[in-house]
């Protein structure tokens, strides 16, 4: 079969190389594809929101499955584009999609359904959000009601930082119309783990956990980031947590979406936080988290297509997903200076070291060819270098092993991915 992928980044280069190892494929696309999708997939120079070339490339290749990986594109339609077309294709519709493309809608839907979440309150008028803040408790989160790259949250520990929080996500504008309305939230304390899941509509099948780290720096200092580093799985979320959150999260935000009217297939995304009082949902994604997609993957024993088309026919329910008993590091190879301001165009040396070594993985987010044919750097998120292992501590030394073969001009790196890893152990 032939596969369509679209996207350009190390989600989409993590889902390739998964799709590539099925025996049902012979040919998969990408559009756009970066350098390192190159390896195993025909790259395509189609924007990922330019729908009409996207389907009519479908139409033309006689395109058996099109997978759409980014969230601006699902949350404007992309799915409902494809399927207008009679193309068959993963992903939640637009109307699902809101999900994740607005926050207030999320949050709107967890109270009506009694799915934990923090306590919140939506705003579209500036001058509200400001009175509500002078009676609200410090810390407090500002998050963009619409989507801002993971980087449109605001944790304001003093009421004047609150303050300039609302003039930057709805007078400054930072993430454009992403703050026409804010949400303001309660600040949770507690252990972040991520939980990726396949859904067909009505069932749904619970992936390997992971925790990602998103700010800029060591010591989770710095501006907040789409994900400098991941592992999996996550030492926190125990059996008990497990539980709790398939009896009163999973299966239940599922029902709430279809009760709405909003029947969701593809990937649900869950950011949880597990609180003293339980876990709850500080956000979800309609879409494969990137970098945890790096980590969960190459841990799983499924051939993914299957499940993909098991999402798509409501099947699931037949479908038992397996993943190894072993651990996986990911360390995010950035542009020094990212997010905001970086060079491009460095050539990348080293990424032949990961021919032939099993474990070992390299997944593109910003690269290119350039005139000569060399990979050279082409974002702020650069590589994503995952190596798996035993144990996470293994994994660990051997994805920073590993993050050595590689070497770009202004390479940066956090040097402290896992270290709750350690924590974990009461170290």
């Amino acid at each position: 079969m032939k596969i369509l992928i679209v996207g350009g980044g190390g989600r989409e280069h993590a889902i390739a190389w998964k799709a590539a190892q099925s025996p049902r494929v012979e040919k998969i696309y990408c559009a756009p594809g970066n350098a390192g999708i190159a390896e195993v997939a025909e790259c395509v120079n189609i924007g990922v929101m330019d729908f009409d070339k996207l389907v009519e490339f479908a139409k033309e290749q006689e395109i058996d499955l099109s997978i759409i990986g980014p969230d601006d594109p699902l949350a404007a339609g992309a799915v409902d584009a494809f399927e207008a077309a009679g193309l068959r294709v993963f992903g939640p519709r637009k109307n699902a999609a809101i999900l994740e493309g607005s926050k207030a809608f999320s949050k709107d839907l967890m109270k009506k359904y009694k799915i934990p979440t923090a306590a919140y309150e939506n705003f579209d008028s500036a001058q509200a959000a400001l009175e509500y803040l002078e009676t609200a408790s410090m810390p407090i989160v500002l998050k963009a009601d619409g989507l801002a790259l993971g980087k449109g949250v605001l944790i304001c520990n003093t009421l004047e930082e609150a303050k300039n929080g609302v003039k930057t996500l709805m007078l400054d504008k930072q993430f454009g119309s992403a703050g026409n309305k804010i949400v303001v939230e309660e600040f949770m304390t507690g252990r972040e783990v991520s939980v990726l899941s396949f859904v067909d509509g009505k069932t749904i099948k619970i992936m390997t956990s992971a925790q990602d780290h998103k700010r800029a720096k060591d010591g989770d200092q710095g501006l907040n980031t789409g994900g400098m580093g991941t592992f999996s799985p996550s030492p926190f979320y125990t059996d008990e947590v497990d539980e709790f959150c398939r009896k009163y999260i999973y299966q239940a935000t599922v029902d709430a979406m279809k009760a709405e009217g909003r029947e969701f297939k593809g990937i649900i995304f869950f950011g949880l936080m597990l609180t003293q009082n339980g876990p709850k949902v500080l956000e979800y994604n309609a879409r494969f988290g990137d970098p945890e997609t790096q980590v969960v993957l190459p841990r799983m024993k499924n051939d993914i297509v299957d499940v993909f088309e098991a999402c798509i026919d409501g099947t699931l329910d037949q479908v038992e997903l397996d993943f190894e008993d072993n651990a996986a590091v990911c360390v995010v190879l950035a542009s020094d200076g990212y997010p905001e301001h970086y060079e491009k165009g460095f050539k990348i040396r080293g990424l032949d070291a990961f021919a032939g070594k099993d474990g070992y993985y390299v997944f593109h987010a910003g690269s290119k060819f350039d005139e000569d044919g060399d990979v050279v750097t082409n974002g702020g998120r650069v590589l994503g270098v995952t190596a798996t292992g035993a144990d996470l501590k293994q994994a660990r030394a051997n994805a920073y092993e590993a993050a050595k073969w590689i070497e770009f001009g202004n390479k940066y790196m956090r040097n402290d991915i896992g270290k709750a890893i350690d924590e974990a152990d009461g170290q």
